[in-house]
């Protein structure tokens, strides 16, 4: 048994992964990431019906995008200033409110200016999460902890996606902005359980709230004293941008990016590919990718945890590829399905295979600014693949449009394999 497994034995029969914070993170996760996904395919429908066609359906997630990488950064400043529990539930009002707005009002830029209001919300919700998510792991569990809390971020997904574009369809637009609304505002009770302020050692292996147990004097809250986990890499240069400036991120960035570039090109536009298509095949679609991405995250944070995050990141880059690449057959159901199902094994592994190797790259002060890195490549690669794709398809179509979008793929090989070779190196 390598060093690597023999510590994860030790922690796992030692250390408990669902403490009672990491359960209401998970709540309150599930129920903005509902928010979101339950509007993310239905307001491109939405825009594009009325109107604004593939590039005002585009605009959309671009402008939600955009707004969520403007906010992202500012982030970590706002949880040492108000703390986990203000600022969470600001994101999931943010998710929410604003889209019942839509019911009173129709006019497309009022609708881009409802996805301005949700981005900032999810910008909000998704770095506090993942930060928190990976402070309250034990030790020696961090990545299948991020693969638990990356289920809370896409079982929203299995049932959002669909519902949203389901609903829309049978009862109208209006009925699904009020169910948005009213999913992040029951999610706001579990925030009242989070920590207080940044999670500390008796928080994470004892399950107290507010880390009273493990901090009597309250004076541990940037985790002073604690040493750093086994297998983080020291030496990552502080300061703001101090995750951003570490050349060993840039490569999982990359990965990141383009694999988020995919998805947010399939979210926006895989309905409108499909109209006119068989019936329901755009929601089976977007059932079974949402389905399976979960899985395949919390499996490659059991995976990574044994054998290292970095081995798997060049057979999930190309299931991405793939899965984009058979879209090209869009006549063809079984195709379709069979894309959904590479493209969501592949999506997922990326999303905790990033996230993991990024964690272990920085000591645990760097875990706030790795999360903005990694959520800033995450949006802001959606955001520019529902934009440019909506421009690209008024020239090319939909089939010539997947296909360039699985070359751009596919050139994503090599960044995954150097930094493949770079951890053997590193470990040898």
């Amino acid at each position: 048994m390598n060093a690597r497994a023999a510590r994860t034995a030790a922690a796992t029969g030692t250390s408990r992964l669902l403490t009672r914070p990491m359960l209401l993170l998970l709540v309150a996760s599930v129920g903005g990431m509902g928010g979101f996904y339950l509007l993310l395919s239905v307001l491109p429908l939405y825009a594009a019906t009325a109107g604004g066609g593939g590039v005002g359906a585009g605009l959309t997630t671009g402008a939600m995008m955009l707004a969520t990488v403007l906010a992202e950064p500012a982030v970590p400043w706002a949880l040492a200033r108000f703390g986990h529990r203000a600022v969470v539930g600001a994101g999931l009002l943010l998710l929410g409110l604003p889209s019942a707005v839509l019911c009173l009002w129709s006019s497309f830029p009022l609708t881009l200016g409802v996805c301005l209001a949700r981005g900032v919300g999810l910008g909000i919700v998704v770095v506090a999460g993942t930060a928190l998510a990976a402070e309250l792991a034990p030790p020696g569990r961090r990545s299948e902890s991020l693969g638990l809390y990356g289920v809370s971020l896409g079982v929203p997904s299995v049932l959002g996606l669909p519902a949203g574009v389901w609903l829309s369809d049978r009862l109208g637009f209006e009925p699904v902005f009020l169910m948005t609304a009213a999913l992040t505002l029951l999610a706001l009770p579990a925030v009242a359980g989070l920590p207080a302020r940044r999670a500390t050692r008796g928080e994470r292996l004892s399950g107290d709230p507010d880390g009273r147990k493990g901090d009597p004097d309250g004076r541990n809250g940037e985790l002073g004293g604690l040493s750093e986990d086994p297998g983080v890499r020291n030496g990552a240069p502080d300061g703001p941008l101090g995750a951003a400036v570490n050349r060993s991120l840039v490569r999982p960035t990359l990965i990141l990016g383009a694999a988020t570039f995919a998805s947010g090109v399939l979210v926006t536009f895989l309905p409108l590919a499909l109209l006119g298509g068989p019936s329901h095949l755009a929601v089976v679609a977007l059932l079974v990718q949402a389905s399976v991405a979960p899985l395949a995250r919390w499996g490659a944070g059991w995976w990574g945890d044994r054998h290292g995050s970095s081995s798997l990141l060049l057979p999930a880059v190309l299931a991405v590829a793939l899965g984009t690449a058979g879209l090209v057959r869009l006549e063809s159901p079984v195709m379709v399905i069979v894309s959904m199902v590479l493209f969501g094994a592949g999506f997922g592994a990326v999303q905790n295979l990033t996230l993991a190797t990024m964690f272990e790259r920085v000591p645990r002060s760097g875990f706030g600014r790795v999360s903005v890195v990694w959520n800033l490549a995450f949006d802001a690669g959606m955001g520019l693949g529902a934009v440019g794709f909506g421009l690209l398809i008024d020239r090319t179509g939909y089939p010539w449009g997947f296909a360039v979008t699985a070359v751009l793929l596919l050139a994503v090989l090599v960044p995954a394999w150097h930094d493949r070779r770079y951890v053997q190196a590193e470990t040898t």
